[in-house]
């Protein structure tokens, strides 16, 4: 008898050389580096050439990965005219149409070798970036800005979406932020990434699949439920009663417990850092101070541990990012992982084709005519 799990829970879907998770040892590595390593010592270009390639880059594989990044950052004028009339519709929605629209009018479209797959992959990562933050200029009646080339891939995102150059602190913080959300192997949207791509369709709809599938509310969306949360708590000295309530009414309380970790999730402890340096630099201290609150009653009362979406709520709020905007900055992250799954399942394709446990009616049921049922 064929072996059946609800959500294919433990079930072993790929091989695959790029992200390790031990959930019971709270262990995250992308191509064989340590989650810790690549938080203190990487870029955030670094890992998505590591990911990519298995392999950290050289100087000047790097300068050539930054270049493209540089190089691919314009979006073709019709999506620019997507975003300019889509100012009313969630971010989300706009973002799932907008990439799949860069597809239209890639250079390469039409040639989905490897070599063309990868230069696409990099068009995206830079692309989705600028979608991102064009539509919220766009939006708000703002005129898009344009990256600076002298700038870092974390760095430029904020400068185009705020207008301002960040400080070296709130850079990093945001690099080390992308890094952490950079991949977690086979999640809900990468698998949806990987499905599409196993039957040869582009890159483009591949990653298309995988957005459609973080939008969705049980992926996506955590931090968005937990700033609200914690601007509605107030400050720490109402956080245990407000905590208090949501569990007597059994409420499900964002940004805690994970699927995979059984321990503290390793995102979660940078985050935790970042959350509080940035918050003491950018006067959201009360943020941080409220979230450590409700992190230690849920821990004490639930035995659940914060995820990685519980302290990036504060830290993208202090860094001024729009709340509906957190989850498609999981997807501009997130690309990276995306797109080297996608190469991954190019280059030993087989067809994903698992199978249902009937649980149906007997088969062979009669047929009643139309007058008889």
């Amino acid at each position: 008898m064929a072996v059946t799990q609800a959500g294919l829970e433990g079930i072993i879907a790929a091989e695959s050389n790029i992200c390790f998770i031990d959930g019971d040892r709270g262990i995250l590595s992308y191509q064989g580096f340590n989650i810790h390593t690549l938080a203190d010592s990487a870029t955030f270009e670094e890992v998505i050439y590591l990911l990519w390639h298995g392999s950290l880059p050289k100087q000047s594989e790097l300068d050539a990965l930054k270049a493209d990044l540089v190089r691919f950052r314009p979006i073709p004028e019709q999506v620019v005219s997507f975003l300019l009339q889509s100012s009313k519709f969630a971010p989300m929605d706009v973002l799932r149409t907008a990439v799949s629209m860069l597809g239209l009018y890639d250079p390469l479209g039409r040639d989905n070798t490897i070599e063309a797959s990868v230069e696409k992959a990099a068009r995206l990562m830079a692309q989705t970036a600028t979608i991102v933050t064009t539509f919220d200029r766009l939006r708000n009646s703002k005129h898009a800005v344009e990256g600076d080339p002298k700038l870092g891939f974390a760095a430029n995102f904020l400068y185009t979406l705020t207008g301002n150059r960040p400080d070296e602190v709130m850079e990093r913080v945001f690099d080390i932020a992308l890094i952490l959300h950079a991949d977690h192997e086979l999640n809900a949207s990468t698998f949806a990434a990987r499905v599409t791509a196993a039957t040869l369709s582009d890159i483009h709809s591949a990653v298309t699949s995988a957005i459609g599938a973080l939008k969705g509310p049980l992926h996506g969306g955590a931090n968005e439920d937990v700033i609200r949360m914690l601007l509605e708590a107030g400050d720490e000295s109402t956080a245990l009663a407000h905590v208090q309530a949501m569990l007597a009414a059994k409420k499900k309380i964002p940004g805690f417990g994970h699927r995979v970790y059984h321990g503290e999730d390793p995102r979660a402890t940078h985050l935790r850092a970042l959350s509080e340096e940035l918050g003491r630099r950018t006067g959201h201290l009360d943020l941080y101070l409220t979230s450590k609150k409700m992190e230690e009653t849920i821990k004490a009362q639930k035995g659940l541990n914060a995820n990685v979406d519980f302290y990036s709520a504060s830290t993208y709020y202090s860094l001024g990012i729009p709340i509906d905007l957190f989850t498609p900055i999981f997807a501009v992250s997130r690309m990276s992982g995306w797109t080297a799954h996608v190469l991954e399942q190019y280059r030993n394709n087989r067809l994903i084709r698992p199978r249902a446990d009937y649980t149906g009616k007997p088969v062979g049921q009669a047929w009643a005519p139309i007058a008889q049922r």
